[in-house]
């Protein structure tokens, strides 16, 4: 692979995608890594924009596109995998709760040969900051009813930090998800559809600046609709949609995760 894009979704994060991106194009810089940075403004009302174009002015490979979709997390993620241009991309929030030196771990994995390569923030070596209660009660709750409903050992489904090479998103289109559910429908038609996939530990911190954008009510019907979509899927089609041709993995360890997560 020669590139890595990292799509980040913005909703009026005029506050912290500048620091963000800044810092995540100083680690890729550091680490030689060859990157572009797609900032999705979703229907910002502040300087969200200008604060991309701000940084933009210290590394030309950060660029900023409008979602001219509905608004919505979802679709603008939508149009930043429509955008990217690299051979895999790296979803990372924009309020700098994602590590910067994750996203080098991702693109190592991947390198190594992994189609796919999720973060858990529930595993031994990762670092959880002031992760509000309630929330991370229901974010165990809907990650071991996934778990369990589809079989495999993973913890953090629900977040949306995730790696996927380029041949891995068009392999799960269509992408149905308008909102947060996104963050489910990826790795589930990616794990459902045979590619190769890895876990490993990653950091969140909790933002600094700004107001979060998930709302608890969106871990509802949106969620089911599509972790049932999927599992329909897995249980009905036979197979019809998986990946033709498995990559073969280069790391020593297997090509599916048996991660303790």
């Amino acid at each position: 692979m020669n590139t890595l894009s990292v799509v980040i979704p913005a909703h009026n994060e005029e506050a912290s995608v500048g620091a963000t991106v800044g810092a995540i194009a100083q680690r890729l810089t550091a680490e030689n890594i060859p990157f572009e940075i797609v900032v999705v403004d979703d229907h910002s009302s502040d300087g969200t924009a200008a604060a991309v174009a701000d940084a933009a002015r210290s590394y030309p490979s950060i660029r900023c596109v409008s979602n001219h979709k509905r608004n919505g997390f979802g679709n603008a993620i939508h149009t930043g995998l429509d955008a990217f241009a690299g051979d895999a991309v790296v979803i990372v929030m924009a309020d700098a709760s994602d590590d910067p030196a994750d996203i080098v771990a991702y693109w190592r994995k991947m390198c190594q040969g992994y189609d796919c390569v999720f973060g858990s923030r529930f595993m031994r070596g990762a670092e959880v900051v002031d992760y509000p209660w309630f929330k991370l009660t229901l974010n165990r709750l809907a990650n071991m009813f996934v778990a369990v409903a589809f079989g495999v050992r993973y913890n953090d489904m629900t977040n949306a930090f995730k790696g996927f090479r380029r041949e891995v998103i068009d392999g799960v289109r269509p992408i149905l998800s308008h909102h947060f559910n996104i963050t489910v429908e990826l790795p589930l038609k990616a794990i459902v559809r045979g590619y190769s996939w890895t876990v490993i530990p990653t950091n969140w911190y909790n933002r600094k600046d700004g107001v979060s954008k998930f709302k608890v009510k969106e871990m509802g019907s949106r969620y089911l609709f599509i972790i049932f979509y999927v599992l329909i899927e897995k249980m009905l089609s036979r197979g019809d949609y998986r990946c033709a041709h498995p990559r073969p993995v280069a790391a020593p360890d297997a090509a599916r995760s048996t991660a303790r997560v």
